[in-house]
């Protein structure tokens, strides 16, 4: 989501689960209008509760949120929109992620590595 969408989106309760009126209210739209983007955007699944309720999560809040800003402000079709959120997906990582992760969890090869080089060096 580009910083333009992060600014105008409304804040996001901290919660575990959004009953459907709830998550429409944060959208500003009918909660018929969230059942028909389920049918439509194959990622977006909220679970169901034992009474047959429709939860979602805020990963799920999120993802409407960027399918409304794809709708109905970049005014792509419902196929534009799932498209770009297909290819979204499919992205490369930016580097710096890669790297953020090296560092958190080094390869064990590099260690080992150094380590038998340390042992050739003697041997020799």
């Amino acid at each position: 989501m580009d910083t333009a969408t992060a600014q105008e989106s409304p804040d996001i309760p901290d919660k575990l689960y959004f009953r459907i009126g709830e998550a429409a209210a944060l959208l500003g739209v009918e909660p018929y209008v969230l059942r028909y983007w389920e049918t439509e955007f194959p990622m977006l699944a909220p679970k169901k509760s034992g009474t047959g309720h429709r939860l979602y999560r805020r990963k799920d809040v999120e993802l409407l949120l960027k399918i409304k800003h794809l709708l109905y402000e970049k005014r792509f079709t419902i196929e534009g929109a799932r498209q770009s959120l297909h290819d979204e997906s499919k992205a490369p990582r930016p580097r710096m992620m890669e790297e953020q992760q090296e560092s958190l969890f080094p390869d064990p090869l590099v260690g080992i590595r150094s380590e038998l080089a340390a042992i050739l060096k003697l041997l020799q």
